[in-house]
């Protein structure tokens, strides 16, 4: 992988890991199925006016913006609503990592290095560890609803390759058009009238920032980042990447939102970027040159 898109890699998963204490802070007031609606109805909107359609089947667009939206963002801002802490989410979102490396292998025939194997090994544990060791004020439930999204984050990263689409960031914005009215249709259906009537009186600073940087920053910028790599790139060398989501996760929920991982959490996590350079290969190449390229 080249040097800029290795730092695309690390800018990207900053933004995601800190999109979870971010998102927390805008669902302290607002119903998570409303604020996933209006974060994808102002990605798609107007921008679809000021961008041409990409050049992928409508049902490649549809597919992507429903699975994006509905079944993995709605699911994840629903279980951080019933409980799940931030930090926690974002490690749990990491199941996608798996679920792609076997999506990977089964549908376009890509072969896993013995270093992948190990270090898809090393990054379960230290993942499980973390779960194991997190607090426990998160509902069964809502772990259940953010691995689902993990699952169909993975299943989204299959449709960018399928689709073969080369406009990365015009098949965001238009993906986007699809998840507003199910998700709206879903509020109404699940809450009533309530949390339309409640959300003028819910905008303030704070909800405003959480869903602009929701917007911009973890859905234009970096879907625009993280598609380009999956164009790119094998999805077996893509997926391990977003191991790094949790790390920036804990450490962005410690400075947003106070909470403050103990020494058995450092170890996980260091686990965890282990677990990652080994599946990257870097380690490989660092051994190489440390033995004068032997």
């Amino acid at each position: 992988m080249q040097k800029k898109h290795v730092l695309l890699a690390v800018l990207v998963t900053a933004v995601w890991g800190l999109n979870f204490p971010v998102t927390k802070l805008g669902l302290a007031g607002i119903d998570p199925l409303l604020l996933t609606a209006m974060r994808f109805a102002l990605a798609a909107l107007p921008w679809v006016f000021f961008v041409k359609r990409p050049r992928v089947a409508l049902r490649w667009l549809a597919a992507y913006g429903l699975i994006f939206g509905v079944a993995m963002w709605a699911l994840i801002n629903v279980g951080i609503a019933w409980g799940v802490p931030p930090g926690t989410a974002s490690l749990l979102i990491q199941c996608s990592a798996f679920f792609t490396l076997g999506w990977g292998v089964i549908f376009f025939g890509e072969h896993l290095r013995r270093a992948q194997w190990v270090g898809s090994v090393l990054a379960a544990a230290g993942l499980l560890g973390i779960v194991v060791s997190s607090p426990g004020d998160a509902s069964r439930a809502g772990v259940a609803l953010v691995i689902g999204s993990a699952m169909a984050w993975s299943i989204g990263n299959v449709v960018i390759k399928v689709s073969k689409v080369r406009e990365i960031f015009a098949f965001v914005v238009w993906a986007s058009l699809f998840p507003p009215i199910p998700l709206l249709l879903l509020t109404w259906l699940l809450h009533g009238s309530a949390p339309f009537s409640a959300l003028p009186s819910q905008f303030n600073a704070m909800t405003l920032f959480s869903l602009a940087f929701q917007v911009y920053a973890a859905t234009h910028f970096s879907y625009w980042g993280w598609n380009l790599l999956l164009r790119e790139y094998p999805m077996s060398r893509v997926a391990p990447l977003s191991l790094l989501i949790p790390v920036f996760g804990i450490f962005s929920s410690m400075v947003v939102l106070g909470q403050h991982p103990g020494a058995t959490d450092w170890l996980l996590i260091m686990l965890v970027l282990l677990a990652i350079a080994i599946s990257s290969g870097h380690l490989q190449v660092l051994a190489l040159r440390l033995n004068g390229g032997r």
